[in-house]
């Protein structure tokens, strides 16, 4: 990504550098440089080259919107949300879940393959060890290759759909098809069977699992601790408010009513999509300051 100098530049280094680095740290922990290093200048090949569209979706600061979106697609699948409300511990410890997720997508997408494929090594053994039963009598197992399957799909359909919004540069057709296919290789690793390579079979698969969709009392927990309640300093919390509408504004209308979620079509079309706008594009001259040097969102 190339960045044009701004006059004010010199002048809000300090708030710049402090931005980036207060986000990068709840995004890779307290030495985000040492984890950028890690994962960026291991030697060895990757499995996506430097012209592969997922380098630049990961890459965007559209993530954060799309991150968000992710999460509450998926609690709308009443086993994967039993899965995360007994297994993950996302209340007690949201931060370090955000980081081992953010460090996953960043190994994997800019790594090194044996670093990849180690990662994938550590989340498949923890997937077999996460099992149980759902609060209306169902057994799951996360490393289920159906719930596998829609967790890839949310994820996917989710980061498209926020940099279509919010990215610096949208992808045309032909680079969305494309990301879905680099996308897959991942989904494949972890044991997603055959996962969608098209645009089109991303949207076909969606539209799959809404049968088994609905929304659990769990999920809408879920949701109010990540829209209402989340761990979020006060000073933070406006810009964070809008974080979350644009996420919610990104959802599509069927998933509002299961979650409680508001549908407001022309605020969502006018005010949300300007002040999501807004925010990304300010996320995104943080983390390219010229003093940290570029900064990978998913890194």
């Amino acid at each position: 990504m190339t960045t044009t100098a701004h006059p004010t530049d010199g002048v809000l280094d300090p708030l710049r550098d402090g931005l980036a680095r207060m986000i990068m740290t709840k995004v890779a922990g307290p030495d985000p440089q040492a984890e950028r290093d890690r994962v960026h200048n291991t030697p060895g090949p990757r499995w996506f080259g430097p012209d592969r569209p997922i380098r630049r979706v990961h890459g965007d600061a559209s993530m954060f919107a799309g991150g968000l979106r992710a999460l509450l697609l998926q609690s709308l699948h009443p086993l994967a949300m039993a899965a995360v409300s007994a297994h993950s511990g996302y209340r007690g410890d949201p931060w370090g879940r955000l980081q081992r997720t953010s460090y996953f997508l960043a190994i994997t997408t800019y790594g090194a393959a044996s670093q990849a494929e180690e990662a994938v090594a550590r989340v498949k053994a923890v997937h077999e060890r996460v099992r149980g039963t759902s609060p209306d009598g169902v057994r799951y197992q996360a490393s289920d290759p159906h719930l596998l399957g829609w967790v890839h799909v949310a994820e996917v359909d989710s980061f498209l759909a926020a940099h279509q919004r919010y990215g610096a540069a949208p992808l045309d057709a032909s680079e969305r098809d494309a990301y879905v296919e680099d996308t897959a290789r991942v989904a494949r690793a972890l044991g997603v069977v055959d996962p969608p390579t098209t645009e089109g079979q991303l949207r076909q698969a969606l539209a799959e699992y809404r049968s088994e969709l609905r929304g659990t009392t769990e999920a809408r927990q879920a949701a109010r601790f990540i829209l209402v309640h989340p761990p979020v300093p006060w000073a933070a919390r406006p810009a964070y408010g809008v974080l979350t509408a644009a996420a919610v504004g990104l959802l599509p209308r069927w998933t509002r009513w299961p979650l409680r979620l508001p549908y407001l079509p022309l605020a969502e079309s006018t005010v949300v999509r300007a002040a999501g706008d807004g925010l990304t594009r300010t996320i995104r001259w943080a983390l390219t300051s010229p003093t940290l040097g570029k900064v990978d969102i998913s890194s």
